[in-house]
């Protein structure tokens, strides 16, 4: 199962250099280009369940991939926030309603959010001394 957690691994990994927020005009952005400091947590997160896959330290990668989950739904909801409060200069409410929603989530999230949970709810197997005698 451990190459289930690497899998699960690699597409946070990956996910974090795909599409996920699109602004107009600009473009496409990934989580280097969404904060600079919620990607370095979220490789760092990345680097210690590495640490406990490799290891195999359940707890660690569980723990771990829960940090990811959290750090992933936090910057969902800043983003929505920074978006409404982006526009707040517009003297009417539903212009400032109306441009916000032009910032679309992308499908980079999806892959984000299956490398948390394939890490998350795949168990490593640890081989206990009884089996080995």
């Amino acid at each position: 199962m451990k190459n289930l957690q690497l899998l699960g691994w690699i597409l946070v990994v990956v996910g974090s250099f795909l599409p996920l927020v699109h602004v107009p005009i600009i473009g496409n952005w990934n989580y280097w280009q969404l904060d600079h400091f919620l990607a370095i947590f979220c490789w760092i997160f990345c680097a210690c369940a590495l640490f406990g896959i490799v290891n195999n330290r359940g707890k660690l990668v569980n723990t771990f991939a829960v940090f990811l989950l959290i750090l992933f739904v936090f910057t969902l909801f800043a983003v929505k926030y920074q978006a409404s409060s982006y526009f707040s200069f517009l003297p009417f409410k539903s212009w400032t309603k109306a441009l916000s929603g032009t910032v679309k989530l992308q499908w980079g999230w999806a892959v984000e959010f299956l490398g948390a949970l394939i890490m998350l709810f795949v168990k490593s197997q640890v081989k206990s001394k009884k089996s080995q005698v």
